[in-house]
C-alpha cells in the first residue's frame, strides 16, 4: 500500500511551557490523534522533547523522528529553533508509510537504535568529504590518534565492509535517504582497526539532502557474556550497558514512584511503620538507579586506566547508610542489622559512592545468606594508616580454601538460589583496590562470615 509523502515544510509554534500554539493542518491532525489540541501540551513525545531541548539550550536542534498513528508510521525531519519565549518547529520530509512490523528479536533492534549515540562523531557532505569530527559524549567517544581532517574524503579514511549478504548498509541508506546502523568499516591506514558506523541524513529547509552525520564506535574491545548451556554472546560495552539500563530503569522508576506514593499516603492514611517501609524502599530504589547511571564506569573496571575519586569519607556514616538501604530486606528475613554508633567516626580515603556500593553488596550478601532471627554486625576500626569496616554475620561462613576463589568472576560457590550474579564481590574487590584498599575474609571457619574492607586513612 502506498501512502502519501508531503515534501512541503510543515510549521508549528510551541510556548515556553510546552503548549502547541499554532500548527499546520497535518501536524494539528497528528496532535489531535494523540489526544491533544491547540493550547494543550505537545502530545507527540518526540516533538515535545525536541522543543524542550531547543528551549533549554537556546540553540537550533535538528533530528529525525518517527511518529506512530493508527494508519501507519510517519517519518519526519524536525528542526526546532528558539523564537522569543517559545520554539518554532519546521518539519520537512514528512513521509507516511505502513507501520513496520518489528522482527522477532525486537529487543536487539531497539538496542541497535539506542547505540546510535555511541562513539565519536563525524559529518560528511554530498561529495563524501568530512566536514566535522568531534569527540563523543560516551565512554568510547574519544577521537582516534589520527582522526580524519575536514575536507578529506570519507573513502580515504574508512573502507566499508559488506555484511554476510554482501550488502553495504551505508550505501543503501544513501540511495534511500535513510538512517543506517551496523555498517562495519576498517581504517584504510590500518585495516586491523575496526569500527561500527551509524548515521542519519541531514536536509535543508527545502527538503534537499545535504549530507550525513553519524558516529564511529571502536570495536577493539568486547564483553563476552556467558549464557545458558555453555553458550555465550559478545556485546560491545556501550551496547551491553544500554541493554541493562533499559532493563532496570523503567521498573526501578515504577518502584520509586509507587513507594513515594505510599510513603506520602496519597491514597489514604497508613500505619507509621508501613509509611517508613515505603520511604526505605524509595531510598533503595534511588540508590540502585544511581548505580545504573554509573554502569558505563563499572563496565570499565578491568581496563588499565580505570580510576576513582580520592575524597574524605567516614566509614561509620557509610556503614549506617548502607544498613538503612537494606533495613526492609533484613526485616523481611527477620535479621537485625546492628550499625555503628552514630556518635563515632572512622575517617578514610575513597570515593563515597563506590564505598557505599561495596558496603551495600557486603551487607546484602550477609542478609541473603544468614539464618533467620540472627544478626549482622557492622564494626569499624582504624590503626597504622588503615581504616577498616567489617561486616560480620552468623551464617555458615566461608571455608579457608574458598576465600580467594569467592572473589572471582561469576563465582557463587555452588549456590543454586536465584539471588546474585556472581559479580558483586569481584567488582567490590576491584573497586576497593582501585581506591588503594582491599577486601579480605577473616574469622574462624564455622563462626559466620567476616568481610573486611580496608582503605587508607590519608589523602
Amino acid at each position: 500500500m502506498n501512502m502519501p509523502s508531503h515534501p512541503a515544510i510543515i510549521r508549528a509554534s510551541v510556548s515556553a511551557d510546552g503548549l502547541l500554539l499554532s500548527a499546520d493542518l497535518r501536524l494539528l491532525t497528528l496532535q489531535r490523534e494523540a489526544g491533544g489540541d491547540l493550547g494543550t501540551p505537545v502530545a507527540v513525545p518526540q516533538l515535545a522533547a525536541i522543543a524542550r531541548l531547543s528551549a533549554r539550550l537556546a540553540i537550533t536542534v535538528s533530528r529525525p523522528i518517527i511518529a506512530a498513528t493508527e494508519r501507519g508510521d510517519i517519518d519526519m525531519w524536525v528542526r526546532a529553533r528558539p523564537d522569543g519565549d517559545g520554539v518554532t518547529l519546521s518539519i520537512i520530509d514528512w513521509h507516511e508509510r505502513p507501520a513496520t512490523v518489528l522482527p522477532a528479536d525486537a529487543a536487539r533492534r531497539e538496542a541497535d537504535i539506542a547505540a546510535l549515540a555511541d562513539g565519536w562523531n563525524w559529518q560528511i557532505d554530498m561529495q563524501l568529504r568530512f566536514q566535522m569530527v568531534l569527540a563523543g559524549s560516551d565512554a568510547h567517544g574519544a577521537l582516534p590518534p589520527d582522526p580524519p581532517v575536514p575536507g578529506s574524503r570519507f573513502s580515504g579514511y574508512f573502507q566499508l565492509q559488506p555484511d554476510e549478504d554482501g550488502d553495504m548498509a551505508m550505501l543503501r541508506a544513501f540511495a534511500q535517504r535513510r538512517a543506517f546502523r551496523d555498517q562495519m568499516a576498517v581504517l584504510v591506514s590500518d585495516p586491523a582497526r575496526s569500527f561500527r558506523l551509524s548515521g542519519f541524513p541531514m536536509f535543508d529547509l527545502a527538503g534537499q539532502l545535504t549530507g550525513y552525520r553519524g558516529t564511529a564506535f571502536p570495536l577493539e574491545q568486547i564483553v563476552v557474556v556467558p549464557m545458558a548451556q555453555d553458550a555465550a554472546v559478545a556485546l560491545y560495552p556501550g551496547e551491553f550497558g544500554k541493554r541493562l539500563d533499559r532493563s532496570l530503569r523503567q521498573p526501578l522508576g515504577r518502584i520509586i514512584a509507587n513507594a513515594d506514593t505510599i510513603s506520602a499516603q496519597l491514597e489514604g492514611p497508613l500505619r507509621p511503620d508501613y509509611a517508613d517501609y515505603a520511604t526505605d524502599i524509595a531510598a533503595a530504589g534511588r540508590h540502585l538507579m544511581a548505580l545504573v547511571d554509573d554502569l558505563a564506569d563499572l563496565q570499565a573496571i578491568d581496563r588499565p586506566d580505570f580510576s576513582v575519586i580520592a575524597e574524605e569519607v567516614d566509614l561509620v556514616d557509610l556503614g549506617r547508610r548502607a544498613a538503612g538501604l537494606l533495613a526492609v530486606k533484613a526485616l523481611d528475613r527477620q535479621i537485625r542489622i546492628i550499625a555503628p554508633d552514630p556518635d563515632a567516626s572512622t575517617p578514610a580515603t575513597g570515593e563515597f559512592r563506590r564505598v557505599l556500593q561495596i558496603l551495600v553488596n557486603l551487607i546484602g550478601n550477609a542478609v541473603r545468606y544468614s539464618p533467620a532471627d540472627s544478626e549482622v554486625l557492622i564494626v569499624t576500626e582504624s590503626d597504622h594508616g588503615q581504616a577498616r569496616i567489617m561486616v560480620i554475620d552468623q551464617g555458615q561462613g566461608v571455608a579457608v580454601a574458598d576465600r580467594e576463589r569467592i572473589f572471582e568472576k561469576f563465582e557463587r560457590l555452588g549456590r543454586d538460589d536465584a539471588g546474585g550474579s556472581g559479580l558483586g564481590l569481584y567488582i567490590s574487590r576491584r573497586l576497593a583496590r582501585a581506591m588503594g584498599g582491599d577486601i579480605r575474609i577473616g574469622g574462624a571457619p564455622g563462626e559466620g562470615a567476616r568481610f573486611i574492607l580496608s582503605l587508607p586513612t590519608g589523602l
